[in-house]
């Protein structure tokens, strides 16, 4: 069975919308090395003067605007100097799955956009548009999230029947499961991309990974997720919730390490490496404060937890995790730096 996993919508205090800078923080500090990549590496014939771009997990803004509009300054000043053209027209097209709030996307679109906008609801793990239609890609935080959970995770009687709502790291059968769908997923995606694009044109993915010897509970992140976790295992010893019905409760996320990332890629042969950049990420960059840290976690797994339990139970599970959150600021605070990466593919 598939999983649509979407972030909350909407423009309120406690959407996606409002609690995403710490995604969009990633594009700003590579937009000088996409502008680079985009100079020196797109090689896409513009007879028509016109420039498909997509953006795959958009979301509901405000960072696929500020990647899109990166991007078009990128061509537009490449192009221009080199042909000496007029004007470059730009299609862009907006995906996410099907019940993504494009309400809210297309209600923000900046004002003054240079590009035709166009909704894409479908999976990213099938092609979405025509074939060599699209001449540059982007995807952001986004590739951490599965198809579906794998079917051992969910079964008491297997080796990998996982206890927890994530795969935490600690359970090397719980983490041959996540990370034989997480292969899956990729190589559905990137060939899905390779499908798509013109020969020469670019796909630019960013998003978190791990890095070598430190495990998903060992991070932040992690630790967030353990949490909530634990308080919907409160919720259901205070009978919100059925415990049978929580212990097959798993989130379809995997965070990978960086060698595994670029295994996948190097095992396609749709595409050469432009770029494999990791960044390393400080936890002093996201406040430990525990209602900032409640929100930003209640807007990204809020919406699954909403899906399977009911939106009362959501909220309930939430309260908790604010008040557990206060308990583990030291904890916290100890956490392990996760990593960040900027890939470049090149359609060959």
């Amino acid at each position: 069975m598939s999983t649509s996993f979407t972030m909350i919508g909407g423009e309120g205090p406690e959407s996606y919308r409002q609690h995403s800078k710490y995604q969009g923080g990633l594009l700003e500090a590579a937009t000088e090395k996409i502008n680079e990549a985009i100079s020196t590496k797109l090689d896409i014939d513009l007879t028509s003067n016109l420039v498909n771009i997509a953006d795959f997990g958009c979301s509901t803004g405000p960072n696929t605007f500020r990647a899109v509009q990166t991007i078009i300054d990128a061509v537009e000043h490449k192009y221009q100097q080199e042909n000496n053209l007029e004007e470059i027209e730009f299609q862009v097209f907006f995906n996410d799955s099907s019940n993504n709030d494009f309400n809210t996307l297309f209600k923000t679109l900046p004002p003054a956009r240079k590009y035709f906008a166009t909704g894409v609801p479908a999976s990213f793990f099938g092609r979405v548009l025509p074939r060599s239609s699209l001449h540059v890609g982007v995807s952001s935080y986004s590739l951490h999230f599965l198809s579906k959970i794998p079917k051992k995770v969910k079964d008491c009687d297997s080796h990998a029947w996982n206890k927890d709502i994530h795969c935490t790291g600690f359970s090397k059968e719980v983490v041959r499961a996540y990370l034989d769908q997480y292969k899956i997923d990729m190589e559905s995606f990137l060939t899905a991309r390779a499908q798509e694009l013109v020969s020469g044109g670019l796909l630019f993915l960013l998003g978190s990974c791990l890095p070598n010897g430190v495990q998903m509970s060992e991070t932040l992140n992690g630790m967030m997720i353990d949490c909530i976790g634990s308080s919907l295992n409160d919720i259901a010893k205070q009978g919100l919730i059925d415990q049978e019905k929580l212990d097959t409760f798993k989130l379809p996320i995997y965070v990978a390490y960086a060698g595994e990332i670029k295994q996948i890629i190097e095992d396609n042969v749709y595409y050469t490496i432009e770029r494999f950049d990791i960044i390393s990420q400080e936890n002093e960059e996201i406040p430990l404060d525990p209602e900032f840290l409640t929100v930003s976690f209640k807007v990204t797994v809020g919406g699954i937890v909403a899906s399977h339990f009911g939106q009362h139970v959501m909220e309930k599970t939430f309260e908790v995790v604010k008040t557990k959150t206060q308990e583990m600021l030291p904890q916290l605070a100890n956490a392990k730096p996760g990593m960040q990466y900027l890939i470049v593919l090149k359609r060959i």
